[in-house]
């Protein structure tokens, strides 16, 4: 695995030091599938940090690659817009076809465009003052104080789950653990039926696939994801109202600023954001703390001597994986970023993959270290208004997992290489071949 590695990443390394800069498309997804993105970044924060693509696939846009950079642009809210009025937080342009014709139609006959395109986007599609109105809504579930009740649930189902993994034979920690730990805190959240608590998952998985391959793929992920939505209109219908309840579903079903009325799509659009953001960045970095661990035995040989180095070792994990690999603003007026200037109507990308790798900012970057001095100077959970309202709980469930992980097993061996999500948005595994040390 190790010499197949280190092969691929020269081939890239050679490929990307050998193409013009304005021939650069760091966007491609087989970047990310390979596991060979970091030269291509590399390169252009040395040579040219706020890069312009003029044309790919998602039309022109523009590159921040530097943490410094990030952290501005990030803070600048009022002319870098969220807003899904002007695209939103990716890349991605929806292909022609009868969905998007379909919206356009509906956009067109909206007697307040704007309005109509803002009551349909989940808060991290918007900006100020809508977006901070529905961010409260949800805020209280991830508080101190829900936090410190929901530990040691957590810690009882990690305990379980690890308890019930096979000895000395060969399975996949992406289903087993990671899937399994994170479906089962989402169904928490939503106060969703236990037993159907895989459809969570599945729905960030369909989401963030990339495009279907056929019609017929294309039609079986809208048939999934309508199955698993409808249940979850149904909890709505029967929690709006319905007093205050603490879980996530309750919360949004109730406040003005996020209920809705009776159109499904006012609401499902904050649903489906947390589903995504409550499964990726927790169930990505349990299993890429794995694999880096196995990559660095040094580091995994410190952490089984002393524990206590999870507090370092967590947001170290999630600074190297890195799960949610950019976000995309779009320029409201002309700003100035390392000395370039974007046009107003640009849209930018801000790849915190590639921050998270600036040793302008962050001491010997390139390296994982379990001890690190400054763990929590990266760029995985955003800055702003935006910053990631669930951090604390991903650290939290992060921190417990590996601390049960550590008491039960003196070492579990990635036995093949993972299988890559296919996407450029969030750096992640559909699969991880492992074995536990008997």
């Amino acid at each position: 695995m190790a010499d197949g590695a280190m092969t691929r990443m020269d081939e890239a390394r050679a490929k990307a030091y050998s193409t013009p800069l304005d021939e650069f498309q760091v966007a491609n997804i087989d970047h990310f599938t390979s596991d060979t993105l970091w030269p291509w970044f590399e390169r252009l924060r040395a040579e040219d940090p706020v890069h312009y693509t003029a044309e790919s696939e998602y039309g022109p846009y523009w590159s921040i690659t530097k943490y410094a950079d990030i952290v501005a642009c990030e803070s600048d809210a009022a002319r870098l817009s969220s807003s899904q009025v002007y695209g939103g937080i990716t890349l991605f342009e929806e292909p022609e076809g009868d969905e998007q014709n379909m919206r356009r139609q509906a956009l067109a006959a909206a007697p307040d465009p704007v309005a109509f395109i803002e009551e349909r986007s989940n808060f991290i599609a918007l900006d100020a003052p809508r977006h901070d109105a529905q961010r409260k809504v949800v805020a209280p579930i991830f508080s101190t104080a829900s936090l410190h009740n929901l530990e040691p649930l957590i810690r009882e189902r990690a305990a379980k789950i690890l308890d019930e993994l096979p000895i000395g034979e060969e399975f996949d920690f992406v289903d087993k653990v990671s899937i399994e730990l994170t479906s089962q805190m989402l169904a928490t959240l939503f106060d969703f039926p236990f037993e159907d608590r895989r459809l969570l998952p599945r729905i960030s998985d369909l989401i963030l696939s990339g495009p279907p391959a056929t019609p017929e793929e294309g039609m079986q992920r809208q048939a999934e994801m309508f199955s698993t939505l409808t249940i979850m209109t149904k909890l709505w219908d029967e929690r709006c109202g319905a007093g205050a309840g603490g879980d996530l579903l309750s919360l949004l079903a109730n406040d003005p600023a996020t209920k809705g009325d009776d159109d499904p799509q006012k609401y499902i659009s904050n649903i489906i954001l947390l589903i995504v953001a409550g499964s990726d960045t927790t169930r990505h970095s349990i299993t890429g703390a794995l694999l880096a661990l196995n990559q660095h035995p040094a580091g995994y040989e410190k952490l089984r001597k002393n524990p206590a180095l999870l507090e370092s070792a967590v947001p170290e994990f999630i600074r190297w994986q890195s799960p949610v690999a950019y976000m995309r603003r779009t320029a409201l007026a002309d700003v100035e970023v390392g000395g370039k200037t974007i046009k107003k109507g640009d849209k930018i990308a801000m790849w915190y993959v590639s921050g998270n790798r600036d040793e302008t900012a962050i001491e010997r970057a390139n390296e994982f270290s379990v001890d690190r001095i400054r763990p929590r100077l990266h760029a995985a959970f955003g800055f702003g208004i935006h910053r990631c309202l669930g951090q604390r709980l991903a650290e939290m469930q992060l921190r417990v997992v590996w601390e049960e992980m550590l008491k039960r097993f003196s070492f579990i061996e990635v036995v093949g290489e993972p299988v890559r999500l296919n996407s450029n948005f969030v750096k992640g595994y559909t699969g991880l071949p492992v074995r536990i040390t008997a």
